[in-house]
């Protein structure tokens, strides 16, 4: 028998209605959807109701060395230098270690209001490059930390195969992130048979670290669910796709492979006219991680004359260095503010920049992750956000200017409440796991770090 929430007011496929009761089904899934009508007996009640958000791109491991890479080196700072550091970090990462981690991850994700990850995970092998004894032991850490947390999930194993575009073999910091054909799909299977019902999709990492005759095979080894891949982040991995394969990233690809709605393109961050063209008109998802890109020093991703030809995008935590969805959305546009010198550059003429972005982000989030989530809609995926109407960003405003309170004037939270699957994992702001979560949060950082 189905429980139900009731909203005063509620973000529905057709807009902000009110006095809105959600049905919640066995399934996870939404069941009857009235507007204009009464809470019933024993009904959860709400302010304000929007969907879940998908968190399209996570390496959750990497929430271990938030904050630990901001000190200046003694040459120019960047993807590269910062990515030593990383690659330290790994290092000593044990199945339990990322279990507890990428739970800490999960958690700090859903009191953010995101109800849903694409985990993009390359930690496969020992410290050493010796595979474990079950080829799935770290796969199996980030999908436990997901049912221990109620995080929907979209598991992105990860194929790495070596060390440049030139073909370098991989150093030895690298080894536990690699695979050979064969090897990848000895792991794509264990985990299918280990844990079935995993929402699985396939990440060949990069296209400096896979050969193109390599992708062609995995990705016809794989017809069926998402295909993620960083690309185009830094100027350096530009000038050398360039230089080895004769094009730029995106470009390269889109002559070679046929990229379609089943693609997330993660970054594209430098791309020139007609690559935005192609992603934009190709039904792909841009995989946009501002905080991340800003921290890294990235670049700006040219997400105005991508939304001027009705370009697709959705946002990620990606390096978990800060993990917020309010202002992953806020400084993707605050950076196209300062870039164009205007105000308001990817919201049509007359309508809420809060709601575009989130309404983009919400869209392509769930065609990234392959997920049937997004929306306030009856056969959805119970999965919601509920807001406080006294929230001091909130209070007094009507409709979209709740988006736009919570993305640019909250200084706290307004969430008060989280569900995935119609289960609630977050009450008043907290997730209920919290404090078991952290503590061995806690307890693995002082056991691994330095």
């Amino acid at each position: 028998m189905e429980s139900a929430l009731f909203a005063k007011h509620a973000l529905l496929p057709t807009g902000w209605a009110k006095h809105v009761r959600l049905g919640f089904l066995a399934d996870g899934k939404f069941g009857a959807i009235e507007t204009e009508a009464s809470a019933k007996p024993g009904d959860h009640l709400a302010d304000i109701v929007v969907p879940g958000m998908a968190n399209l791109h996570c390496h959750a491991f990497q929430r271990a060395m938030a904050g630990l890479a901001e000190r200046a080196g003694p040459a120019k700072d960047n993807f590269w230098t910062w990515r030593e550091t990383m690659y330290q970090i790994a290092q000593g990462m044990d199945p339990d270690a990322l279990r507890a981690i990428a739970a800490m991850a999960y958690v700090e994700m859903l009191e953010s209001g995101f109800t849903c990850v694409g985990e993009f995970h390359y930690l496969h092998h020992g410290p050493d490059g010796r595979p474990y004894d079950n080829p799935a032991e770290m796969a199996t850490q980030v999908i436990h930390a997901a049912r221990q947390t109620g995080m929907g999930q979209t598991l992105l194993p990860v194929f790495y195969a070596q060390g440049g575009f030139d073909g370098a073999a991989l150093s030895a910091r690298q080894k536990r992130f690699c695979h050979d054909l064969d090897g990848f799909t000895a792991l794509m299977q264990a985990i299918q048979t280990q844990h079935p019902g995993t929402k699985l999709g396939i990440a060949p990492h990069s296209l400096r670290a896979v050969s193109p005759e390599q992708l062609t095979t995995l990705v016809k080894a794989f017809p069926q669910g998402p295909v993620h891949i960083h690309i185009a982040e830094q100027v350096r991995e530009v000038e050398e796709c360039h230089t080895h394969l004769g094009a730029p990233p995106v470009r390269w690809l889109f002559d070679h492979m046929e990229v379609d709605e089943r693609w997330c393109l993660v970054h594209a961050t430098h791309m020139h006219e007609d690559e935005v063209r192609d992603l934009a008109s190709s039904g792909a998802v841009a995989g946009l991680c501002p905080i991340t890109e800003a921290n890294l020093g990235d670049g700006f991703f040219p997400a105005r004359e991508y939304a001027e030809k009705n370009g697709r995008f959705g946002i990620g935590s990606d390096s978990c260095v800060r993990i917020d969805l309010a202002e992953e959305l806020r400084l993707l546009d605050y950076g196209q503010r300062l870039q164009s010198q205007s105000r308001t550059p990817l919201a049509p003429p007359g309508t809420s920049s809060g709601r575009t972005l989130f309404q983009s982000a919400l869209n392509g989030g769930a065609q990234a992750l392959g997920q049937n989530t997004g929306a306030l809609s009856t056969g959805k995926q119970a999965d919601l956000v509920t807001l406080d109407g006294t929230h001091p960003a909130l209070v007094a405003r009507h409709g979209d200017a709740w988006l736009d309170g919570w993305i640019y004037a909250a200084n706290t939270s307004p969430i008060v409440d989280v569900y995935v699957g119609g289960q609630k994992q977050v009450e008043n702001g907290r997730h209920k796991g919290r404090e078991a979560v952290q503590n061995a949060f806690g307890r693995t950082l002082k056991r691994i770090l330095p």
